[in-house]
């Protein structure tokens, strides 16, 4: 979720490199990655055949900050469901957040990160601050539950993050985050090269450092699955081997895209990260806009996710950046 917020970044830099002769493109971070030793790679055929039984995890949906940002970058303002309901651009209301889940046996994770204390307490000094944070409209975000402050809170340590991308408005609660605790990444989430990486690494190395390697799901040998059934979503990863908790590829947005499903006592939920911002978005099947790297891609993704849960309507859908119409327990 970039590209609108560095317009004024990219034509700087544009003039910039016109002088010099080339464009410089960079990877979003030089944090090292390694394959995950946790997961168990499946078939998504696998995942349907046990996703309506109840599990044995809890989830949380936890509410870091709200925020605004640009319409057309959560949605794609020219699809023909946006342009019959006369969508336009505009400033349209989100938050951040993050998820925990807790499972009996390998104790407590989140997805994604939330937002660290010192983006409220001392914002110069924040891993998301300087010239990004101008052009990202951090000024505009208003926290409310940091992520130190509710991991202070828990009486179990975190054992690990389930990152569902590398935007920094998902990592940006990651120096709140135990040194200690395991970060895990979609497929070459941290390689994919592009531009405007040039703008968003150092903020990104920042709040990574002192973590250990980021760790990335492996979808190989799940029923002699090919690189296309991995690329197409035919392949998803158990993350525990007990079939409580998924991580599907949604390549578009970014690579490296990363839903997660969590089987509960009172029934499935679907984080669908960045794949979908919006409630809007979610209902009517519409994309991501100018914040995905790749629009066609996001779309497929998004249509899968849709279809799964046209298939099991039970699974309760919490979009990237936005609370579905249907209330949202604190816990389940």
């Amino acid at each position: 979720m970039r590209r609108r917020f560095l317009a004024p970044l990219v034509t700087v830099a544009l003039g910039l490199a016109a002088t010099a002769g080339a464009l410089t493109t960079c990877t979003p971070t030089n944090h090292p990655s390694a394959p995950a030793d946790l997961g168990i790679a499946r078939t998504a055929a696998d995942l349907e055949r046990v996703v309506d039984e109840a599990g044995p995890v809890t989830v949380e949906t936890v509410i870091g900050a709200d925020w605004e940002v640009d319409r057309s970058g959560l949605i794609n303002l020219d699809h023909p469901a946006a342009k019959a309901a006369h969508l336009v651009d505009g400033p349209e209301p989100i938050v951040i957040a993050f998820h925990a889940i807790r499972h009996p046996r390998f104790g407590l994770y989140i997805v994604d990160t939330g937002v660290e204390r010192a983006l409220r307490d001392d914002p110069k000094h924040a891993a998301l601050s300087g010239v990004a944070a101008r052009v990202m409209g951090v000024d505009k975000i208003r926290v409310r539950t940091d992520t130190r402050s509710w991991l202070d809170a828990q009486k179990e340590p975190l054992r690990g993050v389930f990152l569902t991308h590398l935007h920094l408005d998902h990592v940006s609660g990651m120096r709140d985050v135990p040194d200690d605790a395991v970060v895990y990444t979609g497929p070459g989430e941290s390689r994919e090269e592009g531009f405007l990486n040039v703008f968003v690494r150092g903020p990104t190395d920042t709040a990574l450092a002192g973590k250990g390697e980021l760790k990335e799901w492996q979808l190989g040998g799940a029923g002699g699955g090919s690189g296309r059934d991995a690329r197409d979503g035919d392949v998803v990863v158990d993350v525990f081997g007990d079939g409580s908790v998924w991580a599907i590829p949604v390549p578009g947005h970014t690579i490296g895209s990363t839903a997660y499903l969590a089987r509960t006592a009172t029934g499935p939920v679907l984080f669908t990260g960045d794949a979908c911002h919006t409630a809007w978005g979610w209902e009517h099947g519409v994309e991501p806009g100018s914040f995905s790297a790749d629009r066609p891609r996001s779309a497929e993704s998004l249509a899968r996710l849709r279809a799964l849960v046209a298939r099991h309507p039970r699974i309760d859908v919490r979009p990237g950046h936005q609370v579905m119409a249907r209330p949202v327990a604190a816990a389940q």
